[in-house]
């Protein structure tokens, strides 16, 4: 596809960002198994399901400029995932505090990747007058934010950073 206008960067990176969130709700769901800490055990599984909710309204933002939601493949998420991969559930950890901290690192990073995702679509969405996407995509990335927040005080707050120490 040639990309001509700000639509056409729109319509990709909703794909794009439907595709990272796919991924990352399955490094999500296993990160969250493999979690000892129980907050942070329930802030993942919160994840998942905010991830999901966030599918859900891409699928249907697309389904509204007849995209195919599964049409790109993003292959910055699947680094990230592989990563998490790498680094977690692949790695042999003597201490759970210090998996769960690396946990944190590797959900975090994912988080981060989907936060300028849904920062960039929301600027799209709202540039181009598409004030209801703009406003469901806003939910998503106040959501993701508030996550993002609260695996911070997890880690800085709740104990992880110390008892990994």
């Amino acid at each position: 596809m040639t990309m001509n206008n700000l639509k056409d960067v729109y319509t990709d990176q909703l794909q794009d960002l439907y595709s990272a969130c796919k991924q990352s709700l399955e490094a999500t769901n296993a990160l969250g198994r493999a979690a000892e800490d129980k907050e942070l055990s329930e802030a993942l599984i919160d994840g998942s399901n905010g991830i999901a909710k966030g599918m859900d309204v891409l699928k249907s933002i697309c389904a509204k400029h007849d995209l195919d939601p599964d049409a790109e493949h993003c292959h910055g998420m699947e680094g990230l995932v592989k990563e998490a991969h790498k680094h977690v559930l692949e790695e042999d950890f003597g201490d759970n505090d210090a998996r769960d901290a690396m946990i944190i690192t590797q959900y975090q990073r994912m988080v981060h990747y989907a936060l300028a995702g849904y920062g960039c679509v929301v600027a799209f969405a709202n540039r181009l007058g598409e004030d209801e996407d703009g406003a469901q995509l806003q939910e998503q990335l106040d959501h993701t934010y508030d996550g993002d927040r609260r695996v911070t005080e997890i880690a800085t707050k709740g104990g992880v950073n110390a008892d990994a120490a």
